[in-house]
């Protein structure tokens, strides 16, 4: 009987040409079959959303073996689910999000694109990950990350994860020598953390006031070491086991006690 190779679903919020994306299905393209649908550009921001009134399209952009892409003119949510009703031949072993260019860690976890496709993958009741590098640009180096996400993607196709957790892991930026390498590998929680100076107003020449999305992230307890933003800041990798069911199971009793 044919053993089949497992089918992994690979999308992102940076666009199906962005150089994470292909590093990471050229990483693990000896790991099983590969079906990319991804964003025609860059969706970053845009967390869970789907479009709920913009007709969607896919552009089939390469087959070879092993390896499909795909294009979709959606968000990263619509690129997952657009993907398991009309283009994998079964359902994924795994879908991931990335890799992505910046960092997902503390509350941009809520923000990402990214995540919005392990979010979506979870929701299926299919193993999903995250693999984010702390480095926007373009030209990202990746290649430091391979041993580490193939290990992951190995681990998570063999052991699987919990009912409504996906995994969100972030990679530090190392720079300098290029022997350097991570201190190692923490499992972390969100950090507590906020966006200041979001909104940025400016006046066009035309007469009319408009603005920029911009801010500054802030670490709001950059002392604690079980977060993920200390580890990124220390040089470790942070894995955050990240759950679909956001019930703030410790309030409960306080509400249940309110006179209503």
């Amino acid at each position: 009987m044919e053993i089949k190779r497992p089918l992994l679903l690979i999308s992102n919020d940076d666009g199906y040409q962005a150089k994470g994306i292909n590093d990471l299905v050229e990483m693990l393209s000896g790991m099983g079959d590969i079906i990319v649908c991804a964003p025609e550009e860059a969706r970053s921001g845009y967390s869970c959303a789907f479009s709920a009134t913009t007709p969607l399209r896919l552009n089939c952009r390469e087959k070879r073996q092993g390896v499909e892409i795909w294009s979709c003119n959606g968000t990263p949510v619509d690129c997952v689910k657009l993907a398991l009703a009309e283009i994998v031949p079964r359902k994924p072993d795994m879908v991931i999000g990335g890799i992505n260019h910046g960092d997902n860690g503390s509350v941009n976890t809520h923000y990402s694109g990214t995540m919005g496709v392990t979010f979506e993958g979870c929701m299926k009741y299919i193993p999903s990950v995250a693999f984010s590098l702390c480095d926007h640009r373009d030209d990202a180096d990746f290649q430091p990350l391979r041993s580490l996400i193939c290990q992951i993607t190995e681990l998570v196709l063999r052991e699987g994860l919990p009912l409504g957790v996906c995994l969100n892991v972030n990679f530090p930026l190392i720079l300098g020598d290029p022997r350097t390498t991570y201190k190692g590998v923490r499992v972390c929680r969100m950090a507590h953390g906020t966006w200041y100076n979001e909104v940025t107003k400016c006046h066009h020449p035309r007469g009319y006031d408009y603005w920029w999305m911009v801010g500054q992230y802030q670490n709001d307890e950059p002392e604690a070491e079980d977060t993920d933003n200390w580890a990124l800041a220390h040089g470790y990798v942070a894995i955050t086991p990240t759950q679909i069911d956001v019930t703030a199971y410790q309030a409960m009793d306080q509400i249940k006690s309110w006179d209503l």
